[in-house]
């Protein structure tokens, strides 16, 4: 194809004003939206099969006929030569030449195209890197773009009108190290060699939740969709510690109010110590209750220490402090939980009980360390320290949410993040999350869960507005947690491991 040079840098100008315009004039999508999910799954079939298999019917049903392709390093191809140099090139044999492509974690923007409140088409920009195949090795890293696709709505179906490609390197400049990380199937192959049945990993960036993966089966042959559902175990404690944050901001709840007044557990009724729980001393693991009740001989709840003078993590300060907002708002827990966060936020799959609507074919089970399954706990009324089931997207969301501070005072959320009491070197307990100490005025907020056949843990850094949840289903899950931490979150990642392992 000959090509005007005049004409074609008018034309890359005039793109580049439009691009320009769209990023002013367009919201980003969030990555729950409907809009990101189709395009991604859009790029999915165009890359994860067309691109990766060699797939050209890919190409032929996602390309507009109006198509255009546009390379820094090349010239621009309509559709007719686009999917000839594909067969003749990528595709020309499997045996001599076949590349990989790979999706940058968090790098991905959506922007809607409407016009009169009707959607027209999506902007997708995004970072992305190709791996050249190496004989008996891990595959080679080749080069690293940035691109610009424009989606769209032809007849009702999405097509692929427009797409730039640029800023090719031929080093790793996409801001992640080659790794298992780059390769799902390695992912596979590391976690069946950890014996980790499933995993779930939710990648937030830039205060919003970007990627979500999930990887593993539910059972043999049954792969783990992206919205498997997860018993978090302790992860509850966070919802219900925001619960009472967010009534906290709003006025209805002193965090300081002695507890008495609404509930007094009968098996501490004549102990003075009950006049010192409160709502702040229950958050911050302070109560001076055991873990379980049912850790103490008699099997009833009594005081290890005077609250307020110590650390001692307890679930049974979380059930305390839930039977307290219930009698003060006449309302369950779920109700409250339904109103200031489930709802607002659109997490459908979040439940703290196990009922008739629970979709046990998206559920992992857990396994002890032997491939044994556990029967899944199935509460009738809510925990609030333990057993909510959820998926990554709605327990990310949540989390971003959080970060966020959406809900809560600046004067309840410097509380929630302030050193309530001291746990080990470097590690504190704030209000309903741990706080690790990583220097340079920097923290990291984070909370674990722990049971039969759950291991989970999330960790968020609000400085630079970044986290990472990671969810398995098996008694040592937490095994896989330090190379999946360093990955995700860098020096930031390797501070927070050299705090909880020293």
């Amino acid at each position: 194809m000959k090509i005007n040079k005049s004409f074609f840098q008018l034309k890359a100008i005039l793109v580049g004003i439009l691009l320009i315009q769209f990023h002013i004039g367009f919201s980003q999508e969030e990555n729950n939206s409907a809009l990101y999910k189709t395009i991604m799954s859009k790029d999915s079939l165009l890359f994860n099969v067309g691109f990766n298999t060699c797939d050209v019917s890919q190409f032929e049903n996602l390309l507009s006929n109006n198509f255009e392709f546009y390379h820094d390093k090349d010239s621009i191809q309509d559709k007719a030569l686009f999917l000839k140099n594909i067969r003749k090139g990528l595709c020309g044999s499997t045996k001599t030449y076949q590349a990989r492509r790979d999706l940058v974690d968090g790098s991905t923007e959506i922007y809607p195209l409407s016009k009169s409140g009707i959607l027209y088409g999506a902007l997708q920009i995004g970072i992305h890197q190709f791996f050249e195949p190496v004989p008996g090795q891990k595959d080679k890293f080749g080069s690293t773009a940035r691109f610009t696709h424009v989606w769209i709505i032809e007849n009702g179906i999405w097509k692929l009108r427009r797409s730039f490609s640029y800023d090719h390197q031929n080093v790793n400049t996409a801001g992640t190290k080659a790794s298992i990380f780059d390769n799902d199937q390695e992912i596979e192959k590391w976690l069946k060699q950890n014996n980790v049945p499933t995993l779930g990993i939710g990648i937030i960036n830039n205060g919003k939740l970007q990627q979500i993966k999930v990887f593993g089966e539910l059972k043999k042959g049954v792969t783990a969709p992206y919205n498997t559902i997860w018993n978090v175990a302790s992860l509850t404690k966070p919802v219900t510690a925001i619960v009472a944050l967010k009534l906290a901001s709003a006025g209805k709840l002193n965090l300081d109010e002695p507890l008495y007044k609404y509930w007094t557990d009968p098996d501490i009724a004549n102990n003075p110590n009950i006049k010192l729980l409160t709502t702040r001393i229950i958050l911050s693991h302070q109560t001076g209750f055991p873990n379980w009740r049912s850790m103490n001989e008699s099997g009833k709840l009594d005081f290890k220490f005077k609250p307020g003078t110590k650390y001692q993590y307890s679930g049974e300060g979380f059930e305390y402090l839930r039977k307290a907002l219930e009698k003060k708002f006449s309302k369950t827990l779920e109700q409250l939980a339904d109103e200031l966060i489930i709802k607002p936020l659109k997490m459908t799959d979040t439940k703290f009980v196990w009922n008739k609507i629970t979709d046990v074919s998206r559920f992992a089970v857990g396994y002890d360390n032997k491939g044994n399954a556990y029967e899944p706990t199935k509460n009738k009324t809510a925990n609030a320290a333990d057993d909510l089931l959820t998926t990554i997207e709605d327990y990310g969301t949540f989390l971003c949410s959080v970060m966020n501070s959406d809900g809560l005072s600046k004067k309840v959320f410097d509380d929630m993040t302030s050193h309530q009491v001291e746990t080990k070197k470097n590690k504190y307990f704030g209000l309903g999350f741990e706080i690790y100490d990583l220097g340079n005025n920097d923290y990291a907020l984070s909370h674990g869960g722990a049971d039969e056949g759950v291991q989970t843990i999330t960790l968020l850094l609000p400085k630079t507005k970044q986290g990472l949840i990671i969810f398995t289903n098996v008694d040592d899950g937490y095994k896989v947690y330090e190379k999946i931490v360093n990955h995700y979150l860098g020096e930031n990642g390797k501070k927070i491991i050299d705090i909880e392992t020293k």
